[in-house]
């Protein structure tokens, strides 16, 4: 029976050699829990600023309690929301790599290699030329399409960057994308729709990873 058995378990171990060399398979199911988390506390947070401003806004008739101008208090809206978004991509980028770090060490597997660069380009590339998009977006004051152009560009980074690592990753990139095309229609849920697909998504992603694969 072993000597039946033992060219398949070579095989397999061919499989796993292949696959270690082409894709970056220690991923952690923790780091999109963990991204997650951090994109609904920032949603949290933009969401208490934004009511915090509307109610500011309807008792003083555009102005703060204290002064300022509705044009001044737009901008320190504006500053607000950019500094909670610039901080919970920092928090939830440190919270995954930490993660995959681990598993990576636990693995054996290199943090950074050919693969992992080729991971990183095709994950980055979509996401800067979509970064340039929606900078533009904002300068024109198109401030609708900011949410639906982050999970859409961020939904093709995802299908990019899964010929690379997990495949499951472009399960998680459609339905991003898929999110915001959506939000492209339905154009004052845009808050609602990024907690879902950054947070809600991330979790049950990282959930399904970590019960897959790790568990």
């Amino acid at each position: 029976m072993d000597s039946q058995h033992q060219p398949l378990e070579t095989l397999q171990d061919i499989k796993r050699i292949m696959e270690r060399s082409s894709r970056f398979i220690s991923l952690s199911g923790w780091s999109g829990i963990s991204a997650g988390i951090c994109a609904l506390i920032g949603a949290w947070a933009a969401h208490m600023r934004l009511g915090s401003f509307v109610v500011r806004y309807t008792r003083g008739l555009g102005e703060y309690e204290g002064g300022g101008s509705t044009g001044s208090n737009t901008g320190d809206l504006f500053f607000d929301l950019l500094l909670i978004a610039v901080v919970t991509f920092v928090a939830a980028f440190i919270s995954a790599f930490f993660f995959t770090y681990i598993r990576s060490r636990r693995n054996g597997v290199p943090l950074w290699d050919r693969t992992v660069q080729r991971l990183a380009w095709n994950t980055i590339m979509p996401m800067v030329v979509g970064g340039i998009v929606i900078l533009r977006a904002l300068e024109l004051g198109y401030y609708e399409l900011v949410a639906p152009g982050c999970l859409i560009f961020y939904g093709l980074a995802l299908v990019n960057a899964a010929k690379y690592t997990l495949g499951e990753v472009r399960y998680l990139g459609y339905g991003q994308i898929i999110l915001g095309i959506l939000n492209l229609w339905i154009i004052n849920e845009g808050l609602y729709f990024w907690a879902a697909g950054f947070g809600v998504l991330h979790i049950i992603y990282g959930a399904m990873m970590w019960w897959k694969y790790e568990r």
